[in-house]
């Protein structure tokens, strides 16, 4: 729980921790169910199959998803689909609520009448630096991750492209432009630009995207590429994305170097990591890739060698430029075949084989650095 950004915690002689409250404790300030998927009416239900609509809330106090603890390893390598996958899994829910806007009054009730307050503990909502000096590494981690989340959600009140409302979809993980909503009354004005793509603008990803993989089958392939989720260090975002986008699971993760990456203001963050070649690819838990592979050093070389495995005309940048445009909007995912994350699969294109990013891109830095031997050695375990 969190007011005006101080986290609730409970403090017990030398102990500080983290307060958990269940939800049956906070039910008052949830407001009227259901507390996602909501339309703005009052006790109005969204479509299933709306996708502006998918976890939505439009009423009570703003809460997040923060994820699922696991009490036990569940099996994701299971082949079935990743929505029975969903289904199957075991753990314990987390979410955080943004009590700001709710009277002091119903709030000292709520710390007078909550277990952990009825257990010896004291509670208070503490000023967000000290309240993390006792905290374990689990606490923190759900600390880092709900305040930036709850920060986002409070300073993000408007849309940053044409300045309506928005409202919170993906259980506060997203906001949506209210313009897009059959009861907008914004009809006469030109069609908000999130109408399309998968806007970053409506995401509280940070600027820095991650290069984490290899990967060189044929046509165009680059490196995999991701965005920083809130309160998640570099190493996590390395293995997390690993692990949606190819299902691979990696260790060993080891900085390697950075480059500002203005498409349209990111900086993106090189990272070398140890997988196992024998562990089978999966492309299918979120659908963002074409294809992967593993290759070999030799096959990386022989394509670096060639004449064309880097050299990419003023057209063939241009056309890469129009694909990108075509699938998804540049500014959104970070989808930048010569920074990351995009297979180009387009005949027109005048490029070798299997051709890669040059070396002024940092995708082609990281795959020539491994192929030629000049990447650091992975010795370390994170």
């Amino acid at each position: 729980l969190f007011q005006e950004g101080k986290p609730l915690i409970a403090s017990q002689a030398k102990e500080v921790r983290l307060a958990l409250l269940t939800t049956s404790e906070v039910e008052p300030f949830l407001g009227s169910k259901p507390y996602f998927g909501q339309e703005p009416g009052e006790g109005e239900v969204a479509t299933v199959d709306l996708p502006i609509l998918e976890a939505a809330r439009f009423r009570g106090a703003p809460i997040v998803f923060l994820g699922l603890s696991e009490a036990q390893a569940n099996d994701y390598r299971q082949s079935t689909s990743p929505e029975q996958l969903a289904k199957t899994l075991i753990g314990t829910p987390f979410f955080s609520i943004d009590l700001t806007e709710i009277g002091q009054t119903e709030s000292d009730r709520l710390l007078q009448t909550s277990t952990a307050g009825t257990d010896g503990y004291a509670l208070s909502f503490a000023e967000p630096r000290y309240a993390t000096r006792g905290m374990s590494e689990f606490d923190a981690a759900i600390f880092a991750e709900a305040r930036s989340m709850v920060d986002w959600n409070f300073r993000n009140k408007f849309c940053a492209s044409c300045g309506s409302p928005v409202y919170s979809v993906w259980s506060g993980w997203k906001v949506s432009c209210a313009s897009l909503l059959s009861s907008s009354k914004h009809t006469s004005r030109k069609p908000c630009p999130t109408q399309k793509g998968l806007h970053n603008i409506t995401h509280p990803r940070t600027d820095a995207a991650v290069i984490v993989a290899k990967k060189f089958p044929p046509t165009f392939y680059s490196t995999l590429a991701g965005f920083i989720e809130p309160g998640e260090s570099f190493e996590d975002a390395v293995k997390r994305e690993l692990w949606e986008e190819a299902g691979i699971s990696v260790r060993n993760v080891k900085y390697h170097s950075g480059q500002p990456w203005p498409y349209p203001a990111n900086l993106m963050v090189g990272f070398y990591a140890t997988g196992d070649p024998s562990e089978s690819i999966r492309l299918d838990l979120d659908k963002e890739l074409e294809d992967a592979k593993w290759y070999t050093r030799e096959e990386v070389l022989a394509v670096l060698q060639h004449s064309e495995g880097t050299n990419f005309t003023r057209s063939d940048y241009q056309q890469i430029a129009n694909n990108i445009e075509e699938s998804v909007n540049v500014q959104v995912t970070g989808g930048d075949p010569l920074g990351g994350d995009a297979a180009v699969h387009d005949s027109s294109l005048r490029v070798a084989p299997h051709p890669v990013p040059p070396r002024t891109a940092i995708g082609g830095v990281l795959i020539s650095d491994w192929a030629f031997g000049k990447a650091p050695t992975l010795k370390f375990r994170l």
